[in-house]
């Protein structure tokens, strides 16, 4: 059981070689931490952790009340990348109340549990069951620093973060925008650390569309990579929201960018090392490295407009992706800018039976609405949160992160935590 509980440095030379442990950390990704604690002697050194440089990047809150607190307020919010529960009660209540806990969490949601027990049949049945951690109390600052840079950080674990490429089956689809303001959804709904990536160097819109104008941006990652790390590219990043970054495209024309298939693979994987979800803003281009984005990432979205050339286009994607990732799910579709006044089109059950896929959504012609939002360098939930159109960002900002399904297993009563955490682990 992991317990460095000491008291500081000034007391205690025992503290020395866990301080010079912590120095040799590095930072915490972007990922958002909620801590529930029945005790101030808990709540205070993880209160200290979330001031710590390591942790800058996390967003940390702290809530009295424990696993019962937690339980109130994930039945109506999404639950973050990290929970920390600290719980006095005996084993077997503990569990119990982690069970309980169950049918209102993620099952991609990390847990840590601090408890009040050194028993090691409770530590083993925790663990095997993929709890990520449990901690004896006391507990120091240096404690908690240590068991989220361990999950969070360790070089061997699987990139936290996952990969959703956008991209257009034609030009002029609105896969930009789409991908712009899903990003922008899933950040503001779920509260979760998103980094886009614009990758059309010569003409990327995201700098427009959040209205930002970074001095640097992907293109010193690209053309420099030998110097990147989550340091170095946490500069690039210009903050467009309180949960939202963005890799802006230079937009300019004054070089050609010309790249080697893998030249955005150290920039991508460095990138879901930082962060929990990592939207990708794809050219309509068919290059080496167009092809290994696409492959490499966790999830393809294509949007089409319902015309005839999209439909070959979206097909041809939609053939190659499957051929080339063949075990993975087939892309995402999404049909936009449907309902066109005199414009000939092809009914979206049509557009999609040749294509063996259903849409994830259909999103209707609605130029005010869009044209106000580019315009003023605004998202569409900024301009009119009650617009249906907005309502559909949402939906496809569900699907593509998994929560739909999640919604449909809470109704199913499909086990508890740690049922769900050891289904995963096995994975």
């Amino acid at each position: 059981m992991t317990n460095l509980a000491y008291d500081s440095p000034e007391d205690n030379e025992a503290a020395t070689p866990e301080m010079a442990a912590l120095q040799a950390l590095r930072p915490v990704p972007r990922i958002s931490i909620q801590a529930f604690c029945e005790t101030e002697g808990v709540a205070q050194p993880i209160e200290r952790a979330g001031e710590d440089r390591r942790m800058s990047r996390a967003h940390l809150k702290v809530h009295m009340g424990g696993v019962a607190t937690a339980i109130e307020l994930y039945q109506t919010a999404p639950t973050p990348n990290l929970i920390i529960l600290e719980s006095r009660k005996e084993p077997r209540e503990m569990l119990q109340s982690l069970n309980e806990l169950a049918e209102h969490c993620d099952p991609s949601t990390k847990v840590v549990v601090i408890g009040h027990y050194n028993d090691v049949g409770l530590y083993r049945e925790l663990i095997r069951s993929g709890i990520s951690e449990y901690v004896v109390a006391p507990i120091s600052m240096a404690d908690v620093v240590s068991v989220v840079s361990t999950i969070f950080v360790d070089p061997e674990a699987e990139p936290i973060g996952r990969s959703i490429a956008f991209i257009g089956a034609k030009g002029g689809t609105g896969s930009s925008t789409i991908a712009h303001n899903v990003a922008w959804a899933m950040s503001s709904l779920f509260k979760s650390e998103v980094v886009v990536a614009d990758l059309d160097l010569a003409f990327g819109t995201a700098n427009i569309n959040f209205d930002q104008d970074p001095a640097q941006g992907i293109a010193e990652a690209v053309f420099s990579p030998e110097r990147i790390d989550e340091v170095y590219l946490d500069r690039l990043l210009a903050q467009c929201s309180e949960h939202l970054s963005l890799l802006a495209a230079p937009s300019t024309l004054e070089r050609v960018y010309d790249f080697d298939h893998d030249a955005f693979t150290q920039i991508i994987d460095t990138a879901q090392r930082s962060a929990p979800l990592l939207v990708l803003d794809m050219p309509h281009v068919w290059t080496g490295w167009s092809r290994a984005t696409l492959t490499k990432a966790d999830e393809v979205v294509v949007t089409a407009t319902p015309e005839l050339a999209n439909l070959r286009n979206t097909k041809n994607l939609i053939d190659m992706l499957k051929r080339l990732r063949p075990n993975d799910p087939p892309p995402k579709l999404i049909i936009n800018q449907a309902g066109v006044p005199k414009r000939p089109e092809i009914k979206p059950n049509d557009f999609s039976e040749p294509l063996g896929i259903t849409p994830i959504a259909v999103i209707p012609f609605e130029p005010l609405l869009f044209g106000n939002a580019a315009n003023n360098g605004r998202m569409l939930g900024e301009m009119d949160a009650a617009h249906p159109v907005t309502a559909v960002m949402n939906d496809i900002a569900h699907v593509l992160t998994g929560r739909s399904e999640v919604k449909a297993k809470k109704k199913a009563a499909l086990g508890g935590l740690l049922g769900k955490l050891a289904l995963k682990k096995k994975k």
